[in-house]
């Protein structure tokens, strides 16, 4: 039977403008039930411009919002309730224990104190915090700190997890444990939307991803899709390529990327490039690799540094 709830997120021709900048521009997407929806862009792209409208931070300048198909202009106590939002800041209270911060934070949602503290229990067990519990946070490791950022957000046992950029400035084994946490989430049915600069992460998290730029939608769909359609199956790196080359492959019509001192080029599966390649163009300059969607980001986005 098909499934006749509305969408946990409809976003239609969203805006959002400060003064003479539009940082959200005329965006729509959906993010559907048990789904992890990744935002990816650059540095000013728009996407926390965009979650902020989500979870009710900044108001909308323009377009229609509906989180459980309900209007978050006029619904927004009902919907603040039923979702959990974990800021890209650790923004913890320093004077509480572990314990203390999920418990008091957990008052902010009404939450009766007994069952407040018991739920925290089972969150700091979840996000192997437990032997913390009486420490004050100043005491924990960065990767602990997002963690219990993390179990905060879920201490109301929200439908909706808002994520921005959970795991940003963490060492790779930190960085690693949050994503385990995340995707044992999804797979009990959880709803995430998610940010990231981090490529792996949205790879392995998300279901579907939007990449945004200057405000504007450039792609949506599913990583594995992405990848096929704008950077084929394998890539190979040329480094200082001969014109030679450079001239078969613009006549060749192949799909490439000619930067300073190196070629990037992207084929298709079966489609006979790369062994014509590697026999009459390339010798000890050539990497042959598996296209990623890092070479997605960066086909859309451009190279130039975003600050």
């Amino acid at each position: 039977m098909k499934d006749r709830q509305p969408p946990v997120i409809e976003a239609r021709h969203l805006r959002k403008v400060f003064g003479d900048f539009t940082a959200v521009d005329d965006i729509s997407f959906r993010l559907h039930r048990g789904e992890c929806l990744g935002l990816l862009g650059p540095n000013g792209a728009g996407k926390t411009s965009t979650i902020r409208m989500v979870y009710g931070f900044s108001p909308m300048s323009a377009g229609s919002l509906r989180v459980f198909g309900l209007d978050v202009t006029t619904r927004w106590r009902s919907i603040k309730a039923r979702i959990g939002v974990c800021h890209q800041e650790n923004n913890l209270d320093p004077d509480l224990s572990v314990l203390e911060n999920l418990v008091v934070f957990a008052g902010y949602f009404s939450i009766p104190r007994k069952v407040a503290k018991e739920r925290a229990e089972k969150l700091l067990r979840f996000m192997s915090l437990d032997q913390r519990q009486d420490e004050k946070v100043t005491n924990l490791s960065g990767g602990m700190m997002r963690r219990l950022v993390l179990a905060r957000a879920l201490i109301n046992e929200p439908e909706l997890l808002i994520l921005d950029e959970p795991t940003t400035g963490l060492d790779p084994q930190s960085r690693h444990q949050v994503w385990e946490k995340l995707d044992q989430l999804r797979a009990e049915g959880l709803s995430i939307l998610l940010t990231t600069h981090y490529m792996e992460e949205a790879s392995s998290l998300c279901d579907r991803l939007v990449i945004i730029d200057h405000g504007k939608i450039l792609v949506q769909g599913k990583p594995k899709e992405l990848i096929r359609q704008h950077a084929g199956r394998d890539v190979i790196e040329v480094f200082n390529p001969t014109n030679k080359l450079l001239r078969f492959v613009e006549s060749s019509r192949l799909m490439h990327d000619n930067l300073p001192r190196r070629l990037i080029i992207y084929g298709q599966e079966n489609d006979g490039i790369f062994e014509r390649l590697g026999e009459h163009y390339c010798a000890e300059n050539c990497i042959r690799r598996m296209a990623t969607l890092e070479d997605v980001f960066l086909r859309l986005t451009g190279r130039d540094l975003r600050e």
